[in-house]
């Protein structure tokens, strides 16, 4: 818990930051994920939900800042409001509006499924982003280039190897990645993808319905890249209900061949958990690299 100290500069950013009085009496601490501290807070007129981490990830609070402020301004798809982002003497943190937040049901959906499409059909000039990010707590770079299979093989899949090699997990898992790193071109014939502003980090716990009804989606880790791989993700970890997926294909049908890429996509989650939480995803990532190299016999 910050001290009050900290609190009260924050109090003080919001009121610059909103040009209205904001006096915290009540905190509360809620749930942000594991990579954050999560609290509510709230003044007399005011609620907001605010991130806290260490003082030098501001660049992480930055860029998740802008990701939300550049979902919202294509009017496609609701995000929570990015009010501001800053440090303390203590932590590095991120004030967003506050959103009571609800389980999805079959309209809900249906409705997030138009509404990312809508999103993934806004034209962008290149793959790649404006700025670096994160991917839970490890850095994603999002150099950018106008060839979406180079992008993937250095950006994606060959820097979450190096990582991999560096945190010791070496032999069949490093030589088949590379092995399947540099067949990259094998999954894209006759498919160019078009640059699509992506969350970058869709699964079932960063999508929700507000108490209105509406869809939102939140915590994202956003560039620009092919849809699939929003798509993708989605599937990885529970997956949506078939509505989100019926709508999406409505609204902008996948390609044919999707089902064999979303696992090359997938398997950049996979090695990031790798890289994060340990050997537990070493076989599901050796699993995923055999797949797709099969596909190239």
């Amino acid at each position: 818990m910050p001290t009050p100290e900290s609190w009260n500069s924050i109090s003080k950013q919001i009121e610059l930051a909103t040009n209205t009085s904001f006096k915290i009496i009540d905190i509360q601490a809620v749930s942000g994920g594991c990579i954050n501290s999560g609290y509510l807070i709230q003044s007399n007129n005011n609620r907001y939900f605010i991130k806290l981490n260490q003082t030098h990830l501001v660049p992480m609070f930055k860029a998740e800042f802008a990701g939300l402020a550049e979902i919202a301004k294509t009017k496609t798809i609701k995000v929570p409001k990015p009010i501001l982002f800053g440090k303390t003497s203590e932590h590095a943190f991120l004030v967003l509006e506050h959103i009571e937040l609800f389980s999805g049901n079959q309209q809900s959906d249906s409705q997030l499924g138009q509404q990312l499409a809508a999103l993934h059909k806004t034209p962008q000039e290149f793959f790649g982003w404006h700025q670096n990010n994160t991917i839970g707590s490890t850095p994603q770079i999002n150099t950018s280039t106008e060839q979406w299979p180079i992008f993937w093989q250095t950006n994606r899949l060959n820097f979450q190897l190096s990582l991999a090699e560096q945190n010791d997990f070496k032999g069949c898992l490093i030589e088949s990645g590379k092995r399947l790193s540099n067949t990259l071109h094998h999954f894209f014939k006759g498919y160019t993808p078009q640059p699509s502003l992506l969350h970058g980090d869709l699964w079932s716990g960063n999508a929700a319905v507000t108490k209105q009804g509406e869809a939102i989606i939140y915590d994202p880790a956003c560039y620009y890249g092919d849809r699939e791989t929003d798509i993708a993700m989605t599937e990885l970890f529970g997956g949506f209900g078939p509505h989100f997926y019926s709508a999406y294909n409505e609204y902008y049908p996948l390609d044919s061949a999707y089902l064999t890429r979303k696992t090359l996509y997938n398997l950049y989650h996979i090695l990031n958990h790798l890289n994060l939480f340990g050997s537990s995803y070493q076989q599901q990532a050796q699993n995923m690299i055999d797949s797709l190299l099969s596909e190239l016999c």
